[in-house]
């Protein structure tokens, strides 16, 4: 069973926002195909909302770089969307959110930001049995922002904390190599069946694309506690004027910055459509400064 938890990051304050007649926009972005379960969400709760998705395929996995990379890679995303006319911008990928979300807040201190952390509050206060396991990138997991969450939440709880390297980007290739992940989801409910945990949290926007397979492989009444609905709900209360919010939107348009495929193969899974994935060019993170560019369509 899948128990979305309330637990995303707070946003900046709010701009005035678009002209009056213009359709509200906001930009997803993430390493890689993990944040369409966030830009599913967001599309069920605001149909008449535009998204616009960047996948860094590029450069899939994040969770092992170092927080200067992370942080600059995903200052060069959001001022691509931000650019292109995003009224909101959500940082989907908790890696990103914990090391650099406040960097970009700092740098657009007038512009929304809405970044996705691990549901380490509901996940404590539902366990039934006070063990919870946290499956999560090694950058997350060695971030102040989870320990001060642990800290402040799970006090009461035994919490496993499971390192998962290699995981997003199995997922990322399952299309190619679905029997890698099926093997790597194997060995991760092992763990967990043998730890006694009744309640896992997916620390990362990558894992619920693969929550099904683990639900499968894990004890009967095991809950996956996932945040893509939180983060919806927190993005529609922030969006200005809701009345412009009724027209149905057009299909979000997705982009990557290397391979294709797997975004637009993941995409008909997870969104129920086939979407053209267009490429966007982007410098490495190091190679030369994110320089801002004039507003430009994407």
């Amino acid at each position: 069973m899948h128990l979305p938890a309330p637990a995303p990051i707070p946003a900046a304050r709010q701009p005035a926002g678009p002209p009056p007649g213009a359709q509200t926009l906001v930009g997803v972005f993430d390493s890689g195909i993990g944040g369409l379960s966030v830009l599913r969400a967001l599309r069920a709760q605001l149909p008449g909302v535009g998204l616009r998705y960047i996948a860094d395929s590029r450069f899939t996995p994040w969770g092992e770089r170092p927080a200067a990379w992370v942080a600059e890679r995903c200052t060069q995303l959001s001022d691509c969307l931000l650019a292109a006319g995003a009224d909101l911008v959500v940082v989907a990928c908790n890696t990103a959110t914990t090391q650099a979300i406040g960097a970009l807040r700092a740098r657009w201190p007038a512009r929304l930001f809405v970044g996705i952390e691990p549901g380490i509050k509901q996940a404590a206060s539902s366990s039934r049995n006070a063990r919870v396991a946290l499956l999560a990138t090694p950058g997350t997991l060695r971030s102040e922002r989870l320990a001060h969450l642990v800290d402040t939440h799970a006090r009461g709880v035994s919490l496993l904390r499971l390192p998962c390297p290699g995981l997003a980007e199995a997922i990322e290739n399952a299309w190619r190599d679905p029997h890698a992940l099926a093997a790597r989801l194997d060995r991760l409910a092992s763990q967990l069946n043998a730890a006694d945990v009744d309640t896992v949290v997916l620390g990362c926007t990558h894992y619920p694309l693969a929550a099904a397979a683990l639900q499968q492989r894990l004890r009967p009444g095991t809950v996956l506690v996932d945040v893509a609905q939180a983060v919806a709900r927190r993005v529609a209360s922030l969006l200005p004027d809701p009345s412009r919010l009724q027209a149905p939107a057009e299909p979000p348009r997705l982009l990557a910055t290397g391979d294709t495929a797997a975004l637009g193969l993941a995409a008909h899974h997870w969104l129920g459509q086939r979407l053209a994935v267009a490429v966007i060019d982007l410098p490495a993170p190091q190679s030369a400064a994110c320089a801002r560019a004039p507003r430009r369509t994407l």
